[in-house]
């Protein structure tokens, strides 16, 4: 357990442990603070919402970089839970195996759409990748298996159309490849421009340049017909005519059948982009949805911890002046105490009357002061009130301390006037004034001592009582 995040509950990845002793993940720590004002700890409100202080208020600069954790997690024992995989080794040595582990399903880096294994790509690639690509022999360009076929379909009918030219070079020439005009300019192409947008030109157009062709070859159909007439009683002629005749009606099936498909791989591809973008907009808004929500969450969550806090307070709240406050978990708080993690303990408000002043105890298990590591030290705390604009300044009512032996046998007692010049019982300027005590109220081995029941199953009890 102490290995996992105490907010999204997996393993820590460069752990920070906070002042209440919980540990979060770097990340989860700055995305709790940067969504959440005054974010409180959530294990301890888990752990006991009647011991929360400002220990469990989150921040980055109040946590620390848990090394020791940090080295014990990169040495756990782990294993590849990929289906196939048996590798198995340390955590330090996982994340590499998570980029080589061959049983990993990983996206075509093609952009085709496909999830395969790692050790299938190289498969895929060769034989069902719609955008592997090929590079032609003649110019060097990367072409997809669809490019390469139409290039090489095209490479077949400059041959023939060169054979033709033979045979009748007063109607047929070689299509010009003139640097400023398109290669297919004497099958009734007219564009021109630089080498950048011929290229541009020549990838978009590969349907239309098919249609050319097409009419073009009817035409040279009808010269042939034309030529034969001609030609008739010459047999060498007619027989090459008509093998030229079979290999035309050949190539204006091919030339029809590719058009059609060109055209069909258009419009599909601008149905999936057109489908890519509406998807993208929905997952923008849906994203946007989400963070409204969780933003809408941490106020509730700070709305609810504050009412549960006002909740407690009313409950424990007293309005006589005589305050008995049940502290239990003595000996954890102790510890905590000892060792820095909680500094002292604030006791619920109370009051003196019901429109009186508002006040309360502030305990520290292991000293304060001169009575830090040797004493429990005890405080009181005149609090901001609603009521301090009635009220005579400065406070000025004695206050008594009890500790009480629940066996009812040596009370623990001490009381002090207030001292009337001291800050501490002027009317307050912010939420609650110095706190003003006993530092040295109670030796620690006197606390912990069997003699007494000052602790008993784990609790102890303080009172206080303000002469009014």
């Amino acid at each position: 357990q102490k290995y996992l995040c105490s907010n999204c509950n997996n393993i820590l990845k460069k752990a920070l442990q906070t002042l209440c002793g919980h540990r979060y993940c770097s990340a989860c720590l700055a995305w709790i603070v940067r969504n959440n004002k005054n974010a409180i700890c959530q294990k301890c409100k888990e752990e006991d919402p009647n011991t929360l202080s400002e220990e469990s208020l989150l921040a980055e600069e109040r946590a620390f970089g848990d090394a020791a954790i940090n080295k014990e997690i990169s040495e756990l024992k782990v294993h590849c839970v990929t289906l196939g995989c048996s590798w198995s080794g340390i955590m330090k040595d996982f994340e590499e195996h998570q980029s080589l582990c061959e049983y990993a399903l990983i996206p075509c880096h093609t952009g085709c759409g496909h999830v395969v294994m790692r050790k299938k790509l190289a498969d895929h690639l060769e034989n069902g990748c719609v955008n592997n690509v090929t590079v032609c022999q003649q110019c060097q360009r990367s072409l997809s298996s669809t490019e390469y076929q139409v290039r090489t379909f095209l490479s077949q009918i400059i041959v023939i159309l060169n054979d033709l030219s033979c045979h009748f070079p007063q109607s047929l020439s070689t299509p010009s490849a003139d640097k400023d005009g398109c290669r297919f300019s004497e099958v009734g192409c007219s564009f021109r421009g630089s080498k950048e947008k011929m290229k541009e030109h020549e990838k978009s157009a590969v349907g239309a340049h098919m249609l050319l062709l097409l009419q073009h070859m009817r035409q040279l159909k009808g010269t042939l017909c034309s030529a034969a007439k001609a030609a008739h009683g010459v047999t060498p002629q007619e027989k090459v005519i008509s093998e030229l005749e079979n290999k035309l009606h050949v190539f204006e099936n091919i030339v029809a059948v590719l058009n059609k498909e060109v055209e069909s791989s258009n419009m599909e591809i601008m149905a999936f982009r057109r489908q890519s973008e509406l998807d993208q907009n929905i997952i923008r808004g849906l994203e946007l949805k989400i963070a409204e929500l969780h933003r809408c969450l941490a106020q509730k969550d700070a709305g609810l911890s504050s009412l549960h806090k006002s909740l407690l307070f009313s409950e424990q709240a007293s309005y006589d002046g005589i305050f008995l406050w049940k502290i239990t978990g003595v000996g954890r708080k102790l510890q905590d105490s000892v060792t820095g993690r909680t500094v002292g303990l604030y006791s619920p408000a109370f009051y003196t009357a019901k429109y009186g002043y508002k006040v309360c105890l502030r305990v520290y298990l292991n000293g304060d002061g001169t009575g830090k590591g040797t004493h429990m030290s005890l405080f009181f705390v005149v609090m901001k009130g609603d009521y301090d604009a009635l009220l005579p300044w400065p406070f000025r009512h004695k206050v008594t301390f009890m500790l009480l032996d629940q066996n009812n046998r040596e009370h623990v007692i001490d009381a002090f006037r207030p001292d009337l010049a001291s800050t501490s019982f002027q009317r307050p300027v912010h939420d609650m004034n110095v706190a003003s005590g006993c530092p040295t109220f109670l030796p620690l081995a006197k606390l912990q001592s069997p003699k007494h029941a000052y602790v008993k199953e784990d609790t102890l009890f303080l009172k206080c009582i303000i002469e009014t």
